[in-house]
């Protein structure tokens, strides 16, 4: 499935994901229909699509036209002659259940029905569909017009083909499809993610050190080299000539004792209380609108100096 033998494409669930992926097809030309049931996401939508377009890279920019964009409260009236679905609305089990069964009814056999769903298992989304064979995982990291890498998996029902279309189709956007080859709750990323911040708020709750300080630690430490290259091949290199070998000979006992020492807060509404009241004394005086805008423009330039390597 070439990327130009979609022309449209629908997004359903317009809120922080749906609106950057609908930047990002609007950006590579591809006509969008939107649909959402909350009041007042069209023009929600339209200003969200206005502030990612402008932190859009020009090489993506400079693909050739913008597509147009239409919004349908309706979901089977927005799933009309649409070429793909991508779909981001509520995490929440039976509504997915529903949404996807509404979806399948709604397009033609062939059209791939994608999920951005952080942790939902495709299998029991496609459980009541006629045909669950194209019902596909297509997990972004935020935003998504910005940020490479889409997470793709199947269910037990999903066919070989739909993963590979789907891949071809991301691929074409300038994304990075990574392949699952099972389902795990919450996916890769964001359990590596998840792990982090555990840790993170182990450490704020101990008293080790501030909220800005163990963000620091990571933003100034190993945030830089983990844009280059991931855990495994961090640790290799840390091994010298003689690679992950020599890294266990080295650091096998430190990491031993490390993750024996690691903590494991209950995060329970106290806890969140008190890791909000920090985190919000730390950064509250800045707007979320500011953090995005100035958060979007450093992943550009981030992106930037990788492509250019």
């Amino acid at each position: 499935m070439e990327k130009e033998a979609i022309e449209k494409v629908t997004v359903v669930g317009t809120g922080i994901i749906g609106s950057s992926w609908t930047c990002l097809f609007l950006a590579h030309g591809l006509d969008v229909v939107a649909t959402d049931i909350r009041e007042g996401a069209e023009t929600e939508l339209v200003d969200a699509v206005d502030r990612c377009w402008r932190s859009l890279p020009q090489s993506v920019l400079a693909t050739g036209r913008r597509g147009t964009l239409r919004f349908s409260a309706d979901l089977e009236a927005a799933c009309e002659g649409t070429s793909f679905v991508q779909e981001n609305a509520i995490e929440r089990l039976d509504a997915k259940i529903e949404l996807m069964r509404r979806i399948d009814a709604a397009t033609a056999q062939d059209v791939i029905i994608a999920s951005s769903s952080s942790a939902i298992s495709v299998t029991d989304m496609q459980r009541d569909c006629r045909h669950p064979g194209r019902v596909v995982l297509g997990h972004p990291f935020n935003p998504p017009h910005l940020v490479p890498l889409v997470e793709l998996c199947g269910g037990v029902r999903t066919e070989e083909d739909a993963l590979a279309r789907a891949e071809h189709f991301y691929a074409g956007l300038g994304k990075v499809p990574i392949r699952l080859k099972r389902e795990i709750y919450g996916h890769i990323a964001n359990r590596l993610q998840a792990a982090i911040f555990r840790e993170a708020i182990h450490l704020l709750e101990s008293g080790v050190a501030s909220v800005e300080d163990i963000d620091r630690a990571v933003t100034e430490g190993p945030g830089p080299r983990w844009a280059l290259m991931g855990p495994f091949l961090t640790y290799r290199l840390a091994g010298g000539d003689k690679g992950m070998k020599g890294f266990w000979e080295m650091f096998g006992p430190m990491q031993e004792m490390l993750w024996g020492d690691l903590g494991s807060p209950l995060l329970d509404a106290a806890l969140q209380t008190r890791v909000t009241t920090a985190v919000e004394r730390s950064f509250g005086d800045s707007s979320v609108h500011a953090l995005t805008k100035e958060r979007d423009i450093r992943l550009h330039r981030i992106l930037a100096a990788k492509s250019a390597r």
